[in-house]
């Protein structure tokens, strides 16, 4: 089965990771025929979930598990080497089925070459601790292409893929699949339902698809599209509940790609929700891990989108003054640029935050 089990975006019970939920839902996909499992280094709480959720409860032959190094949070070459022996010791999993370099682009795949943490992986995997290896990554096919060269060795690419995202500007998600598969690489899909928004699209799209078939669930639609490219080796859904898993498991485990009719529906649902006014944060929250004034962007974000896909003025309203302090409002920013750095959807954060402060803040 092609679904990937995401765990990133976990059930959660108050501010902790709902870890009786996430175990249900971990033995759900297994006894459905998934084993791809998907955490980071970096995912708060995500490592520790795995390992009392999962690999304290499964056989290790019944699954697989990626984990990734993260460099830029790294201040030396020796911290960041540390992240797999910590991610080891955190998730208990014994060795990792897939290792990966995490979020390369323009602005930070220097410092993996500065740490030689390209040699570093190959090392370890000649120890056992990894047994495959390769990058997530969020730049332009110019990039991915110089990288697949310079390490021809890489067993995996993961790509951001989605039908919203194909044919994007700032993403590249179809130029970059092709350079990949040029290289000859599996590919490992991470966004297919865009952060959610695919899920829950703006009512345009919804009409688009539900005409096409009423009974499917949004997010369907998005996963099969990304199932139905050549080479890909598991398509990464972030679930967050129950429910996401069993609709997301009725559509994988008996996956049918798509027809030439339902390919064009996607076209038409692709070309409104781009037609549609809004901020294409997929809420990673990677901005906000190092914001000086500890603004909740993606929070913000959402306010502000609920406004702009759905018209729901007041609730977007409601939904800023929940998320912001006093000192943490979108008109806190001042402009450092960490979270523009930090972003891998290359997003104008300080300016999309600006737009917010005069809709908020001067209300």
């Amino acid at each position: 089965m092609k679904l990937g089990f995401g765990l990133m975006r976990l059930p959660k019970k108050a501010l902790s990771i709902d870890i009786e939920q996430t175990s249900k839902m971990a033995d759900m996909f297994i006894e459905a025929g998934g084993t791809y499992f998907d955490t980071a280094y970096i995912y708060p709480g995500s490592e520790d979930a795995a390992c009392k959720a999962l690999c304290s409860r499964h056989k290790r032959e019944t699954y697989t598990l990626a984990t990734k190094l993260n460099a830029s949070i790294a201040l030396t070459e020796k911290m960041a080497r540390s992240q797999l022996d910590t991610s080891l010791k955190k998730t208990k999993a014994e060795y990792f089925d897939y290792y990966l370099l995490h979020s390369l682009m323009e602005k930070n795949y220097g410092r993996y070459d500065k740490f030689d943490l390209w040699e570093f992986v190959k090392e370890e995997q000649k120890k056992g601790k990894i047994k495959n290896y390769g990058f997530s990554f969020h730049g332009g096919p110019e990039l991915l292409d110089k990288l697949l060269t310079e390490h021809p060795d890489v067993d995996f690419v993961q790509l951001q893929i989605n039908y919203c995202d194909w044919e994007s500007e700032k993403v590249r998600s179809r130029e970059n699949y092709e350079v990949a598969r040029k290289h000859g690489k599996e590919i490992v899909i991470m966004e297919p339902v865009k952060g959610g928004s695919l899920a829950d699209p703006p009512q345009e799209v919804k009409d688009i698809l539900k005409a096409a078939e009423p009974d499917a669930s949004y997010a369907s639609w998005a996963l099969r599209f990304a199932a139905s490219l050549d080479g890909v080796r598991s398509v990464l859904s972030g679930m967050s509940n129950i429910e996401q898993m069993q609709d997301n498991l009725n559509v994988m485990k008996d996956f049918k790609g798509l027809s030439k009719s339902e390919e064009e529906t996607i076209l038409k649902a692709r070309q409104a929700f781009n037609a549609v006014k809004s901020i294409p944060c997929t809420a990673c929250g990677y901005c906000a891990k190092g914001c000086p004034k500890q603004i909740p962007i993606p929070a913000v974000f959402a306010a502000r989108n609920k406004q702009l896909i759905f018209g729901k003025t007041e609730e977007g309203a409601a939904d800023y003054e929940a998320a912001v302090t006093a000192s943490s409002r979108a008109c806190d920013c001042i402009g450092c640029g960490q979270c523009e750095n930090a972003c891998p959807q290359h997003l104008e954060v300080t300016e999309y935050l600006k737009q917010c402060s005069e809709v908020f803040d001067k209300a």
